[in-house]
């Protein structure tokens, strides 16, 4: 039975994500398999990767067969490379203390690498939306000056219309010339001619 090592596809449409299985070629990509070893998330940035790194190794080392994808997954988790050297320790180029050892300097590298790959993303990351959110200040300070400039155009405009409506009033002072009218004499009552004593008699 020829083995391979390949994708079997998860998810949903648009946001794949796949389990890295153990099938026979002859199976269709999404039916059944021999056994899952890890998962692979291509959605991250880095991509997500869990693998069971011995049982990888193991069916390796039986004659599985990886496909082209896989076989990229299984070199940057080192896999491969722990093969080649388990080879060499086979035809004893040397010991198997000497292969822990480049192993462990190699996976140190690696893993040096994957952590700068990360605070660049992160920096990269932060840079970003610190440009959006000044992008985003200027952009409504703008609004806000275009918003004043209209507003004081309006209350100009409409002080200028409440000016041309208003009608013009002409104040004029009138003067009037009170003439003083003449004093009047005061009446004085003329007093009647005492009676003679001859009338008074009389009567």
């Amino acid at each position: 039975m020829a083995t391979k090592i390949r994708l079997q596809r998860r998810g949903r449409k648009g946001y794949p994500f796949y389990h890295i299985v153990i099938a026979d070629s002859r199976a269709p990509r999404d039916g059944k398999f021999i056994e899952k070893v890890g998962s692979y998330n291509p959605n991250t940035n880095p991509a997500t990767i869990t693998l069971d790194f011995d049982r990888a190794l193991y069916w390796l080392q039986v004659g599985a067969q990886p496909t082209d994808t896989t076989r990229n997954i299984l070199s940057d988790e080192g896999v491969l490379y722990k093969k080649h050297l388990l080879g060499g320790v086979t035809k004893g180029a040397f010991t198997e203390a000497d292969a822990d050892k480049k192993f462990e300097a190699w996976k140190s590298n690696k893993d040096k690498g994957t952590l700068a790959q990360i605070n660049k993303n992160d920096a990269k990351a932060k840079a970003e939306e610190k440009a959006r959110h000044e992008a985003e200040v200027a952009a409504n300070k703008a609004k806000a000056e275009t918003v004043a400039q209209k507003k004081a155009e309006e209350n100009a405009a409409q002080a200028e219309a409440e000016a041309e409506a208003a009608p013009e009033v002409e104040v004029v002072a009138e003067t009037t010339e009170v003439e003083a009218a003449p004093a009047e004499a005061p009446v004085v009552a003329e007093e009647a001619p005492a009676a003679t004593e001859e009338e008074k008699s009389a009567e």
